[in-house]
């Protein structure tokens, strides 16, 4: 399935805005299926697995502060060219850059509170999601 999937997570922001639906909705539009999806708070741990590639970068405490911090939804997406389709969907990380439409620039507050996380990479596709969703959770 590479090149057909992405992951995504709603993130704290989103969640407590109540654009979970609204979200899902432009994912659903933009012709993506949800292939798999939970609802969950990610404790200080997971968020630091999950982002151990910016370990050392100087805003990862505050990165897993926040994506602990409340309730996140994680979905793996399915679509042709679903990492570059997705990313464009979803907009620039700073949602003042991102284009008009797109997920940042609608539901994003700042930078760090950019509404959604999107893979960067087929292969970060398959990581992340392996890293949420065993086989068996998979449709």
């Amino acid at each position: 399935m590479t090149g057909n999937i992405t992951f995504t997570m709603l993130k704290p922001d989103a969640v407590e805005a109540n654009s979970i639906g609204p979200i899902l909705a432009m994912i659903n539009k933009a012709g993506f299926k949800i292939l798999a999806m939970k609802y969950m708070c990610l404790t200080k741990k997971q968020a630091g697995q999950f982002y151990a590639v910016h370990k050392e970068r100087p805003f990862y405490g505050e990165l897993i502060e926040y994506m602990s911090s409340g309730p996140i939804v994680a979905a793996i997406l399915s679509k042709e060219n679903a990492v570059l389709d997705y990313r464009q969907l979803i907009g620039a990380t700073d949602p003042s850059k991102a284009d008009e439409g797109t997920i940042r620039k609608l539901f994003a507050k700042s930078i760090a509170a950019n509404a959604v996380h999107g893979s960067d990479s087929d292969e970060n596709a398959n990581i992340e999601s392996n890293f949420f969703f065993s086989q068996l959770e998979r449709f």
